[in-house]
């Protein structure tokens, strides 16, 4: 059986816009790559990464009138594996279902493939019946079916067999010739394929001495995966220092690059950081995934009243709002949204980061380069002159910056930036520190957001419990809730969280409204305590609150907020 477009239906493209799943320019630009090419529609718009492959195969699914698959219908063992070999199947992105009366149900990543229909025909001799899935659960079946308990990277490194490389001008030039092998470029494409599929933010690869280990990030927390072995190391480590045009021949100085990439047809950024160990070069890439980044206030944890007090703020014509936390605490992630918030055709927004996290339509992103002596500080002086109304600083890291934050908030400008501080009214203390007179904090910030990351459970899976009368009593909770019993969640672990009991994150907030009365404090130099003490009786809502609020509501647990508040 070989598919084709249902009699009489449009074409695929038509499909396409018709379902609002891609614009008409961009399926023009597809459909000119694809003349130029000779591939087929489906295939160029995941390389080009204008459409996932999960949502092409449902697309693909959509438009044929063919049943979806989902994770239950790939088999645990094999069928026709006396003929069929793991490289074979995966080359052609297929894995046999089901053998029925009626034919062989086969999944596909191209349904369209009429080499691989045929050939399964031969093999199985009878008609194929086509179904439509995602490569990536078409690999992942066939390494648990055909790949005698081998994983994918197991098969890789028995490929080849690089060793370790000593210094010297040969061995750079013989690891350059490594790192171009197909085996270690399938390697290091399918540990970062394998790190998107899971969400992570983070991948580490860290040499020891007997070793090699990779680490995820995944919903903010550590977790080992599989490796490849410790004679990959320096192959493995070249080649990502080559895609992201960084010198191999240098292993003394730490690095930093960037790669760019398409990824499963996700547009993905990766950062890259390398530095020089006991045992060789440790990497450590940040995956920016442009496609996963929610823009949305709600869906980053802004409750109602702390969204309406932050956008009040973020309206006024001039002042500093500020946004603090740890690293990794969506910082940069909540200014982007209220960028997104104040961008229009009247509004000239100029933003100075280190580095570019996001490409924002509609604003002039400028990125620092201390080593030629382009830092905030010598960028801020030129940005002055170039008449912003929104002006975005990436951190506040010394009094020089700050003192141009403040002068620009003076002359009539929208600051927004962020600072390292554990809560909102830590950040006068902080403010101090680096020299900012008291006088000047109160005439030009205007707010000051805290946030932290908590992990959300599962809706597939979260187990209610009724809380402890004596957790009641110690955090307060009837303070915050008027339900009878007080019920709280916990995580339990199912299929569509990796049995985590977690999937995804979200921020516990508390703003900071410069008020007179705390403006006042400042002026006396109150301590942080006291600050802090005066805006929750003032109204504020504390980070603390908020996350019980949402452990209350089984958006996560109480042990996530705890985790992340308990220095604050």
């Amino acid at each position: 059986m070989t598919i084709e477009a249902p009699a009489g239906k449009q074409s695929l493209a038509e499909y396409l816009s018709e379902n609002g799943i891609l614009e008409r320019g961009e399926l023009e630009r597809a459909e000119r790559l694809r003349r130029d090419s000779g591939q087929r529609l489906n295939n160029v718009l995941t390389k080009l990464g204008l459409i996932t492959e999960k949502d092409m195969a449902k697309a693909l699914a959509g438009y044929l009138n063919l049943p979806p698959l989902s994770a239950k219908d790939y088999p645990d063992t094999a069928l026709f594996d006396d003929k069929l070999s793991p490289n074979f199947l995966k080359e052609a992105r297929i894995v046999p279902l089901a053998d029925s009366d009626e034919g062989l149900i086969l999944a596909m990543a191209d349904p369209f493939d009429d080499y691989a229909i045929k050939a399964m025909q031969l093999i199985a001799e009878k008609p194929v019946l086509p179904r439509v899935g995602a490569p990536e659960d078409i690999e992942r079946a066939i390494d648990n079916a055909y790949s005698d308990g081998r994983s994918a990277i197991d098969q890789i490194a028995e490929q080849t067999g690089p060793a370790d490389q000593a210094d010297g001008d040969a061995d750079i030039e013989r690891l350059k010739d490594l790192a171009s092998e197909a085996p270690v470029i399938r390697l290091v494409n399918l540990l970062i394929a394998n790190a998107v599929e899971a969400r992570a933010s983070d991948i580490h690869i860290e040499p020891s001495e007997n070793a090699l280990r990779v680490r995820y990030r995944i919903d903010g927390v550590l977790r080992d995966v599989e490796a490849p072995p410790i004679r990959f190391r320096d192959a493995i480590i070249s080649r990502i220092k080559i895609m992201a045009r960084l010198d191999i021949a240098e292993r003394r100085l730490p690095q930093d690059g960037r790669i760019k990439q398409t990824v499963r047809g996700k547009d993905i950024d990766l950062r890259v950081s390398t530095l020089p160990t006991l045992y060789g070069e440790s990497v450590s890439l940040r995956i920016l995934d442009r496609g996963n980044v929610v823009m949305e206030f709600p869906a980053l944890g802004f409750g109602e009243q702390c969204l309406d007090a932050y956008l009040a703020e973020l309206s006024r014509p001039h002042g500093i709002i500020l946004v603090t936390g740890p690293t990794g605490s969506g910082k940069t992630t909540t200014l982007y949204a209220s960028l997104r918030k104040l961008n229009s055709t009247q509004t000239n927004i100029v933003t100075v980061e280190d580095p570019i996290e996001y490409q924002v339509d509609g604003t002039n992103q400028i990125q620092t380069r201390p080593q030629i002596g382009l830092g905030f500080a010598q960028v801020l002086r030129s940005i002055l002159r170039h008449d912003p109304d929104v002006i975005m600083i990436g951190e506040i890291r010394d009094k020089e910056t700050a003192d141009i934050a403040i002068q620009a908030a003076l002359t009539g400008h929208v600051v927004l930036s962020t600072l390292h501080t554990n809560d909102a009214a830590g950040t006068i203390s902080r403010l101090r520190d680096m020299g900012v007179e008291d006088y000047l904090m109160t005439s030009t910030l205007n707010g000051v957001l805290a946030q932290r990351l908590v992990r959300t459970l599962c809706p597939q899976c979260r187990v209610a419990e009724e809380a402890l009368p004596e957790l009641i009593e110690q955090l307060q909770l009837s303070r915050l809730t008027s339900a009878s019993p007080i019920t709280l969640y916990r995580p339990a672990g199912c299929d569509e969280c990796n049995g985590t009991g977690y999937t995804g994150r979200t921020g516990i907030l508390e703003f900071l409204v410069m008020t007179d009365p705390i403006r006042r404090l400042v002026l006396r130099r109150a301590e942080s305590n006291e600050i802090h003490r005066l805006a929750a009786s003032e109204g504020m809502r504390t980070m603390f609150e908020d996350g019980v609020g949402k452990a209350l509501a089984g958006i996560t647990t109480l042990e996530e907020v705890l985790r992340v508040t308990r220095d604050v």
